[in-house]
């Protein structure tokens, strides 16, 4: 048995391919660096998406869809989101999902996500919603109902470009969760509500934060290489470097790097990451000579969300608003097959008669 399920195939699909030999990230025969420069994040899901919630789906289209849906979700605002005051907002983020209706479809629950993070964040600050602007992007109406002002442009960008790079990313267990539910014929609302449940945990979704909680603390270090290595030596795990999947470059990463670079050079504590990145490599070839930790597409992905305005504890969130078009893509597709998703387990208690 594959523990952890490594290398197991229990799904086939059209969606995406990860060429781990190459570092890079295909989407229904699209690259990554193609996905950005040409389709943005409207685009991508329209690709994702095309012959499960529609055929013939255009940027366009799934622009104008999900502004409606913002409209549509903010009216709705009034039924859940004094019940997720006073709770994390992990929790809100749960209330709010399953308060959507069993009869949503892809669009308005992606609407309803970029809806309800914004809504969280101010009402734990003691804000009131602001209402979406369905003319504009998922990004820049994200960042304008966070900060109550239209963003900068560089910032809009900056985050789509991570919305896009980050929609889908294959069976992760968020994507695989929500196979599982909808191979039941269960709603999508019920799949992406289960994703987002698994999404929560450290291991997965609420890497980001960590991450940049170490970039701080590494700021903070006169001497980097042993204070590295005295936490490899303890078994502590480096947030954001290593990857179950990548081992080298992340295109994801570079991504997000370039968006950054366009923001000024100031942006994203650029000249920190890559201190890092050298100390680690010196570290970890003293802890275990021959091995490599690379940064992954967390260190990008927080300094990125940091520098566009994403409040830390929120990270995760806005994380969700993108790979939900991932999760939503599978559950369709998952659902085109009519197959349940049934494993076996393997016995290994006490002995049976």
């Amino acid at each position: 048995m594959a523990r952890g399920l490594d290398g197991v195939i229990a799904a086939e699909t059209i969606l995406s391919h990860t060429d781990q030999a190459n570092g890079m990230v295909w989407v229904r025969g699209h690259d990554l660096p193609t996905l950005v420069a040409q389709f943005g994040f409207e685009g991508t899901v329209a690709l994702l998406w095309e012959g499960f919630a529609g055929e013939g789906l255009t940027r366009a289209g799934i622009s104008d869809a999900f502004g409606q849906a913002r409209i549509a979700a903010h009216e709705t605002l009034p039924a859940w989101l004094p019940q997720a005051a006073g709770r994390s907002l992990f929790e809100g983020v749960r209330i709010a999902l399953a308060a959507q209706p069993d009869s949503a479809d892809a669009t308005d629950l992606i609407g309803a996500f970029t809806v309800v993070v914004p809504a969280l964040v101010r009402q734990a600050s003691g804000l009131s919603p602001v209402p979406p602007n369905p003319a504009l992007s998922t990004a820049g109406d994200l960042l304008r109902m966070l900060r109550g002002a239209d963003p900068e442009p560089a910032k809009v960008a900056a985050l789509d470009t991570y919305f896009t790079v980050m929609a889908e990313s294959g069976l992760s267990a968020s994507a695989f969760t929500a196979r599982v539910v909808a191979s039941t014929r269960a709603s999508l609302t019920a799949s992406v509500l289960a994703a987002w449940c698994a999404f929560t945990g450290a291991l997965h979704g609420g890497a980001p934060g960590p991450t940049l909680d170490m970039l701080d603390a590494a700021e903070a270090v006169a001497d980097l290489e042993p204070w590295l290595e005295a936490r490899l030596r303890s078994g502590e795990r480096l947030m954001g470097f290593g990857h179950r999947v990548f081992h080298g470059n992340d295109p994801r990463a570079e991504a997000m790097r370039r968006s950054m670079q366009v923001m000024g050079p100031d942006a994203g504590r650029m000249a920190l990451a890559d201190r890092l990145e050298k100390a680690v490599a010196v570290a970890i070839e003293r802890v275990k000579p021959g091995r490599t930790l690379p940064p992954n597409v967390e260190i990008m992905a927080a300094l990125l969300l940091d520098a566009v305005g994403i409040p830390r504890d929120a990270f995760t969130l806005a994380f969700a608003v993108g790979r939900s078009a991932g999760w939503l893509a599978h559950a369709m597709e998952q659902q085109k097959t009519g197959r349940m998703i049934r494993p076996i387990s393997d016995y290994v208690g006490p002995p049976i008669g």
